[in-house]
C-alpha cells in the first residue's frame, strides 16, 4: 500500500433494487427483542457485503433473522466439509451457504469471482456476505478475500453493521472500491469503526491483516 492516498471509494446513490421475499414473521421476532433492520435494497444484481463487527455467536442468529426479515438474498462462505452430510448440506444451501474448497488450484477468490460472473451471465442475483474478521476472537485486522472478490469482479460493496447498542442491522451504504487498499480500508473504518458489537472488546481493527511470511 502507498503511504498516502487521495482516492476515495465512490458512494452509490442511485435507485435500489428491492428485496424479493421479506418475512413479516422474522421482522416481528426481531422486534420482540428490540431489533430493527434498515436495508431498503441493493444497487446491483451482484456484489459483496462486508459485515462488522463480528464478536459473538449471536451475530449469526441476528444476521439470519435480518436476512429473512427483509428478504435479502445473500450467499456466504462455508467449509466444504459442512456440505457433505445430506441434511446439513441442504440446510446450508437453503440459508445461502456456498461450499469453499480450500484445495482448489484457482483459490477461493478466483472461484467466487467466476461464480459471480456466471450468475451475471444467467441473469441471477449473487451477493456474497462476509465477516472479514473471520473469527469472533480479537485479531490484528481483516482477512481480505471478500475485498479481493469485489475488486476483481468489479462489483459494489455494501457496508453492513450489527450495532448491539442501538439494536439495528443496517445495510444502506454501498461503494465502488478504488482498488487502493489503504484508501478503501480508511473509508471502511470511518463508517464502520463506531459501531458497537455484542462484545466490543473483541472487535478487530479495520485494517488488512498481516500475512505471515515464510518460515526460515
Amino acid at each position: 500500500m502507498s503511504a498516502t492516498s487521495t482516492l476515495q471509494p465512490a458512494a452509490l446513490t442511485g435507485p435500489l433494487r428491492p428485496h424479493r421475499r421479506p418475512s413479516i414473521l422474522a421482522r416481528r421476532v426481531l422486534g420482540l427483542f428490540g431489533w430493527t433492520v434498515d436495508a431498503p435494497g441493493l444497487p446491483a444484481e451482484q456484489g459483496v457485503i462486508l459485515v462488522y463487527p463480528h464478536t459473538s455467536n449471536w451475530d449469526f442468529v441476528v444476521g439470519l433473522m435480518a436476512k429473512w426479515a427483509v428478504g435479502i438474498e445473500l450467499r456466504f462462505w462455508g467449509k466444504d466439509s459442512l456440505f457433505k452430510a445430506p441434511v446439513v448440506r441442504h440446510w446450508m444451501r437453503w440459508v445461502g451457504g456456498v461450499g469453499v474448497d480450500r484445495s482448489s488450484p484457482h483459490g477461493i477468490v478466483a472461484d467466487t469471482v467466476r461464480q459471480m460472473q456466471d450468475a451475471a451471465a444467467r441473469g441471477e442475483r449473487f451477493w456474497l456476505a462476509a465477516a472479514p474478521e473471520g473469527t469472533r476472537a480479537l485479531t490484528s485486522g481483516w482477512r481480505t478475500g471478500a475485498y479481493q472478490v469485489a475488486v476483481q469482479a468489479g462489483v459494489p460493496v455494501g457496508l453492513c453493521y450489527f450495532d448491539f447498542r442501538q439494536r439495528v442491522v443496517s445495510v444502506t451504504r454501498f461503494v465502488m472500491l478504488t482498488g487502493d487498499m489503504q484508501a478503501d480500508f480508511a473509508a471502511f473504518a470511518d463508517y464502520l469503526g463506531p459501531r458497537v458489537g455484542k462484545r466490543p472488546e473483541l472487535a478487530s481493527p479495520i485494517q488488512p491483516r498481516a500475512v505471515p511470511g515464510p518460515r526460515t
